[in-house]
């Protein structure tokens, strides 16, 4: 075991004394820490003597206090200050607040120097350190000997805390939601705590940190593999676990997480798979029944959700956005709230399947904020390419009424229409003509439209932007004008033209 304060105190060579705190004296040091840095507590991961010469010592007493508090709640064994050096003189209030805490504060001789009390620290310490390889040998075992389905999560994180002898919480860092469907929600008290702080429970930004929570000790601490997963460790007893193994278990936790989720990541590309041939109109609907039930979906009533990022590019745009990055993990965060779904990204949108009773707020946390949803009526697999349809209505009317969601036939109009078939018979009246001809004759027209509007009806502008001489550019507009049968310098032909390619756009798989 570890060295405790009193024991420390008593080595004869040392000289040691006790200025307060005694009730603390059974406090285990796990190792001797020295700094001389304003904020002591900021480099305490459990279990340290801080060892300071005086500068971190502030002068006046409600900062003395404030650091004894910090120390405590941090986790700090014990607090030993240099005589005869920087130390400005320590009030009563200060000698209160530790005895009261108890930290115990600990006098060191001078010239005593500091090594020789981390020497004797880490001599007692060497039978810990054995026990801590064996410890951590432990942990690492139990990595081999789990699963890695997504099935055998809590069974790991259960065996962890037995060898801890703590309890393991692994949550997202974002909203305290539990990382894994099976997980174990965060207590109440540490619930009520941080909720009003979600994204900031790790205040001072440190990836392990010890807080002090309604009388109890409580560790932060990131999961390495995973950028919002956080575990939080709660100590049955004193003394709390060692640092060192606790950061192995962390480790050990994320190798898991990788483990699932690269397993999820074999299950999404077979249901982008089916998609893609469900969409396209290429299986027939027993097999369609038999597959989506394979990804837990029901097949007789599911939702069609089509997602997009906040902002689209402009056809003007040299680079091509790709909002692959901001919605690539919403298939795992649907799983890890207990949304079964099968996703297709195509054309920088994300079309998702999920089961009918989908709460809408469920589907914008998954997202995130950032992010616009369109949402078909209930479908099955027959009307699959209907509800596909559906949800980029529903997409469009989203965006174009800066709603972060919204369900098809449901909610405002979209350019005074009411549904896909409204639009689609107005993009094949106006733009119809123009398609035909692009399919049978090389041409850029329908870009050269986009832009031209894009370009606030500029033909220097437009040209430019397509690389193109300015001659060439009026020959287009006046051959969309023949196509169409449209007065191309005519307000009304413009705005009709700007709302089918809107449409179009917005409807295009």
């Amino acid at each position: 075991m570890a060295i405790t304060v009193a024991e420390l105190i008593a080595e004869p060579q040392l000289g040691l004394t006790l200025l307060a705190g005694k009730a603390g004296l059974d406090n285990r040091i796990t190792w001797a820490h020295t700094s001389d840095l304003p904020k002591l507590w900021e480099w305490v991961t459990g279990g340290e003597l801080m060892m300071t010469n005086g500068l971190s010592i502030p002068a006046d007493a409600a900062g003395q206090v404030a650091l004894a508090e910090a120390l405590m709640d941090s986790g700090a064994s014990a607090l030993a200050i240099g005589e005869k050096m920087h130390a400005p003189p320590l009030t009563r209030e200060f000698l209160a607040a530790c005895e009261q805490l108890p930290l115990p504060l600990i006098n060191i001789p001078y010239p005593l120097p500091f090594i020789a009390i981390a020497r004797s620290v880490a001599e007692s310490s060497l039978l810990e350190e054995s026990r801590r390889l064996r410890q951590t040998a432990r942990v690492y075992d139990l990595l081999r000997t789990a699963g890695a389905s997504e099935d055998h999560w809590q069974s790991l994180v259960q065996r962890l805390a037995t060898e801890l002898d703590a309890d393991l919480f692994v949550v997202d860092r974002r909203c305290l939601h539990p990382w894994h469907p099976d997980g174990q929600s965060l207590p109440v008290f540490l619930a009520e705590e941080w909720a009003p702080l979600s994204g900031q429970v790790s205040l001072a930004g440190k990836n392990f940190q010890w807080h002090r929570i309604r009388g109890r000790h409580v560790l932060t601490m990131d999961i390495p593999t995973h950028a919002n997963a956080l575990l939080v460790v709660l100590p049955n007893n004193e003394p709390h676990p060692d640092a060192v193994v606790l950061l192995h278990a962390a480790t050990v936790l994320g190798l898991q997480l990788s483990r699932i989720v690269l397993s999820l990541e074999g299950r999404h590309r077979l249901a982008g798979e089916f998609l893609l041939q469900a969409m396209d109109g290429r299986l027939g609907a027993a097999e369609m029944e038999s597959r989506l039930a394979a990804f837990d979906v029901p097949p007789e009533e599911f939702l069609l959700a089509s997602l997009t990022a906040a902002a689209e590019p402009k056809a003007t745009d040299q680079k091509t956005a790709d909002d692959g990055d901001k919605l690539a993990n919403v298939h795992i965060e649907l799983w890890r709230h207990g949304v079964a779904s099968a996703s297709l990204k195509r054309n920088n949108r994300l079309h998702v399947v999920v089961p009918a009773g989908v709460p809408d707020d469920v589907l914008i946390h998954c997202a995130g904020l950032e992010t616009s949803i369109g949402i078909s009526a209930p479908a099955a697999v027959s009307t699959i390419q209907r509800a596909l349809q559906e949800s980029l209505w529903a997409l469009g009317s989203a965006r174009a009424n800066k709603l972060g969601l919204a369900r098809y036939a449901e909610g405002p109009s979209w350019l005074g229409l009411t549904g896909f078939e409204e639009g689609t018979a107005l993009v094949r009246r106006l733009l119809g003509p123009i398609f035909d001809y692009e399919q049978s004759q090389e041409g850029d027209l329908i870009l050269t439209l986009r832009t031209y509007l894009d370009s606030q009806r500029s033909w220097q502008k437009t040209a430019a932007a397509l690389f193109a001489h300015r001659q060439t550019i009026i020959y287009r507009m006046r051959k969309i004008g023949e196509l169409t049968g449209l007065d191309m310098g005519e307000t009304s032909t413009v705005a009709q033209l700007w709302f089918a390619l809107q449409i179009h756009e917005a409807m295009h798989q």
